[in-house]
């Protein structure tokens, strides 16, 4: 059996992202694997001629463009993390083209053999505004990166904590600042309780630029919008995040970190803060739990499915039960099942097998 996977997020702009961790994980995960029946290419789809494999994997989907192709005599396997712009509409508005393509890929999703995803709660997202039946959709949980771990080196710490100016105390939050990632309540929780708030991510940083950017106004709708005062919704909501920033002056932003770096935060951090209006998994929470930090999540279905009890849950929409829920941190968490490249990685090989 020969499979291509598509490396091509590694040589783009998702490369620092969670779609190029993901990517880079699994192939070396599949890699690993002790299966001599089965050949795994890692080719960006975009440059290779795929009739010569048995299996295509596309890493990633996007509802509103075209995100995979299909290939006759190929069986086609589509990774969908999560559907946030489907999710909060208003949020992400498709525009007419947008949604010619949403209604295309629904179609196109009917010709797939299986659909990965990242959770029980993503797989219900999926087979509600997709339309896809629920025994295509197989759920193959993620896991953190083995750098992630306790680290008892204090020179190690200390040496990051002096880089990045850390102070003695803080919450962490690790991932891009999108609406959905609800990074304004967490800021006025961490102010409500007085601790500096430290965000690892490069998105964080340029917060400034997104919010004047002019790029973002594709459409006709989108100009109309601008010239009558009315801000794409995307930048409104990064002009909310910007303005909340100016309000508390204990936010530390980071910008990108590598992992050597970014294990070390999370050891230096009071607790990890995952405050998501809606999350298709919560990487950084298994990240956080490695490495030995207690976590704060919101009571949302994904985030409970992921972490279990080792968790302590708020409620995202009200700051100041996030800022009572820093108090109350669970000891000695323990996550509701194995997290594991290595079972990624088999999970994964069962798919392929079972389509086959």
């Amino acid at each position: 059996m020969k499979v291509a996977i598509d490396s091509g997020a590694l040589s783009s702009g998702h490369k620092i992202r969670g779609i190029g961790a993901y990517t880079s994980c699994l192939i070396d995960a599949l890699k690993k694997q002790k299966n001599e029946d089965i050949e795994i290419d890692a080719v960006d789809f975009e440059k290779t001629n795929l009739g010569k494999y048995d299996i295509a994997h596309y890493t990633f989907f996007n509802p509103f463009f075209r995100s995979f192709k299909l290939i006759p005599g190929v069986k086609t396997v589509v990774t969908i993390h999560d559907l946030i712009p489907l999710i909060y509409p208003d949020r992400y508005p498709p525009g007419f083209k947008g949604k010619i393509r949403l209604q295309t890929q629904k179609l196109l999703l009917g010709g797939v053999a299986a659909i990965i995803t990242d959770s029980e709660a993503s797989k219900k997202d999926i087979c509600r505004l997709l339309n896809v039946k629920p025994d295509k959709v197989h759920v193959v949980y993620l896991a953190p990166k083995e750098i992630y771990k306790k680290i008892t080196d204090k020179s190690v710490l200390k040496k990051v904590k002096d880089k990045y100016r850390l102070p003695d105390k803080f919450v962490l939050y690790v991932g891009d600042v999108n609406y959905n990632k609800n990074i304004t309540n967490l800021i006025r929780a961490c102010g409500i309780a007085k601790i500096p708030l430290v965000i690892s991510g490069k998105q964080a940083l340029d917060i400034e630029d997104l919010g004047n950017d002019l790029r973002a106004l594709a459409g006709p709708r989108d100009w109309i919008r601008y010239l009558f005062g009315k801000p794409h919704p995307q930048l409104a909501h990064y002009k909310d995040l910007l303005r909340a920033i100016e309000e508390n002056k204990n936010v530390i932003r980071l910008g990108f970190a590598s992992d050597a770096d970014l294990a070390a935060v999370y050891n230096l951090a009071t607790l990890y803060c995952q405050p998501s209006l809606y999350e298709g998994f919560g990487l950084p929470v298994l990240e956080a739990v490695a490495s030995g930090c207690p976590i704060v999540c919101s009571r949302t279905q994904v985030l409970a499915e992921i972490a279990g009890k080792a968790a302590t849950y708020v409620d995202p929409k009200s700051p100041e039960d996030m800022a009572k829920g820093f108090k109350h941190l669970v000891k000695n968490p323990k996550l509701p099942r194995e997290y594991s490249w290595t079972k990624t990685g088999s999970d994964t090989i069962a798919v392929y097998k079972k389509i086959i």
